[in-house]
């Protein structure tokens, strides 16, 4: 998600509020030295891991068949995007709209059916729309964001999903006595350079994507007859910070079940003893595309305010067990053809309220909610925040605060939004406080204004699903003040999504309590190694990994 300057902000009255040639003064140092204070207090994964998403962000998009064999005829959405721009239409004319409609068991609001198009089209065209001075939307004309066809775009890297702790001693050894035995499940293959030794029951391993921590591969497994997503986990001992981080993932994914969260449907390594531990292998469900993709498309009222709905639901069945998700991004939201979202990346995930001073820089950037920036404590409606940029850049079509660091990211969030009250300056750490209060002061834009008509689709039938209204719950959810941000169940209330309220949803029964003390305590690499293959002995000897009982 890369932005000129040039098409940052779709108004020029917000492009009119950037202060020009500021010079650097004092201040100004001062306030890089406590960023990067901040930013040293999380590790190695804080810079290095970020730089790696922004790199990874558009780049591993491709296009794999929904059926078939899985071979890859073209390269990166992006690329075939640039190269053939505008000639997609005959090409792709036998593809059906990739948002199926309407959802089965759902009263759905009054609106005309959208025409049959592409994919492909609708990112070569919506980029050209919004950044021209006509209506952005096209209601009638192009699909929103899911289809069912021949072809459809797969997932981008996937979750950092990791490994977890707390189990038996005998784990190791039962499971080396079974080493010779379950030896001959596995097979070894390379797929983009990398080593697999994968189970037998995954075949016509595909590339989809790889990341940080590794590589993301698309499968047919065999013994279910599903297609799924693996990731080999390939350096989560590399320090103490991506060891942790892989505890968390893995754990959580075990605890949460709801439909708007990924799931996990096996795990498993090949080394069986804890010298050899190297690898980790997560098995996923395999979705259709990543909100990178579908930001780009025209989407009308309907197909919006239900997205938006379904991230709601997912964060709010994280923080009903206490968990916040604190990484919410478009990579890390995906959807399926039948336009079902779910998020995933519960790697920097942890419990709400047991740290006032918690750790900065824990997400992307462009999605970091001021408290996160400014090193204040945080609780469940940081998550809020990042859900309203990524809402906002739904409408909008590109990032809303594109910042190049802490100082440039506030610097965009209060020219946009104006400076924050005296009251929120008050709860700032004292030199937190001196640096914001000698920054340029902004008195901000009205959101009419930021996000004009011209930005939305045409108003639906139904008069909950407009602009005005989307507009309106944009503008509670970006609130610089955390104390005034609007929280996920009132965010559930508003007429914009609760069109689409279903209690089995949103009050679903929230996972099991996640217990930090383990990842609390400090430990050594080998300590967390340990742990974690202990939390994959006790997953292999409770699940039928191999499936040999189908």
């Amino acid at each position: 998600l890369t932005s000129t300057a040039n098409d940052r902000v779709d108004t020029a009255s917000a492009a009119e509020a950037a202060p020009s040639g500021t010079k650097t003064t004092n201040t100004d140092k001062a306030g890089a030295i406590l960023i990067a204070v901040d930013q040293a207090k999380c590790g190695d994964s804080c810079s290095a891991g970020e730089e790696q998403d922004q790199k990874q962000l558009r780049k591993n998009s491709g296009l794999v068949p929904a059926s078939g064999d899985g071979s890859l005829p073209f390269g990166g959405v992006n690329s075939l995007v640039l190269k053939t721009r505008g000639h997609f239409s005959n090409l792709w004319k036998s593809v059906n709209q990739w948002i199926g409609w309407p959802r089965e068991g759902k009263e759905q609001p009054q609106t005309q059916p959208l025409a049959s198009s592409t994919f492909v089209s609708v990112l070569s065209t919506s980029s050209k729309k919004r950044n021209s001075g006509t209506n952005t939307k096209q209601q009638s004309t192009q699909p929103a964001a899911c289809s069912s066809g021949h072809w459809s775009p797969r997932l981008a890297p996937m979750s950092n999903v990791n490994g977890s702790s707390s189990s038996a001693s005998s784990a190791s050894a039962s499971s080396a006595a079974r080493l010779n035995h379950n030896q001959d499940q596995f097979y070894q293959i390379e797929v983009s350079d990398t080593r697999m030794l994968i189970l037998k029951r995954y075949q016509n391993l595909k590339a989809i994507g790889s990341g940080a921590q590794g590589l993301v591969c698309a499968a047919n497994d065999i013994v279910s007859g599903r297609n799924v997503a693996i990731k080999k986990l390939s350096r989560p001992f590399q320090n103490v910070t991506h060891a942790k981080r892989a505890y968390r993932e893995f754990k959580l994914m075990k605890l949460v079940n709801h439909k708007n969260i990924i799931g996990l449907l096996n795990a498993f390594t090949p080394q069986k003893m804890l010298e050899d531990f190297a690898d980790l292998y997560i098995v996923m469900e395999l979705m259709d595309a990543n909100l990178c993709q579908v930001i780009q498309m025209e989407l009308d009222h309907e197909r919006m305010s239900y997205l938006l709905y379904q991230m709601l639901c997912g964060i709010r069945h994280l923080h009903a067990a206490g968990i916040i998700h604190r990484d919410l991004k478009p990579s890390n939201i995906v959807v399926k053809s039948d336009c079902s979202l779910k998020i995933l990346d519960f790697g920097l995930a942890r419990s709400a309220g047991n740290s006032f001073m918690m750790t900065p820089y824990v997400v992307t950037r462009y999605y970091r909610a001021p408290e996160v920036i400014l090193g204040m404590g945080y609780k469940e409606n940081v998550d809020i925040w990042s859900v309203g940029c990524i809402f906002g850049e739904m409408i909008r079509g590109n990032v809303l605060f594109p910042g190049t660091d802490h100082i440039d990211q506030w610097s965009k969030i209060t020219e946009q939004l104006g400076t924050p009250s005296a009251d929120f300056m008050r709860r700032l750490q004292p030199t937190v406080r001196h640096f914001v209060e000698n920054r340029s002061r902004h008195s901000g834009f009205a959101f009419d204004r930021l996000f004009p008509d011209r930005m939305f689709p045409k108003n639906s039938s139904d008069l909950r699903l407009s602009a005005q209204q989307a507009r309106d719950l944009l503008s509670k959810m970006l609130v610089i003040d955390p104390e005034k941000r609007i929280s996920v169940d009132d965010a559930l209330q508003h007429p914009y999504v609760n069109v689409w309220f279903d209690e089995s949803e949103v009050f679903a029964p929230p996972p099991a309590k996640y217990d930090h003390a383990v990842d609390e305590q400090e430990h050594s690499v080998d300590q967390w190694k340990e742990l974690i293959f202990r939390e994959i002995m006790d997953y292999e000897e409770s699940h039928d990994v191999y499936g040999t009982t189908f």
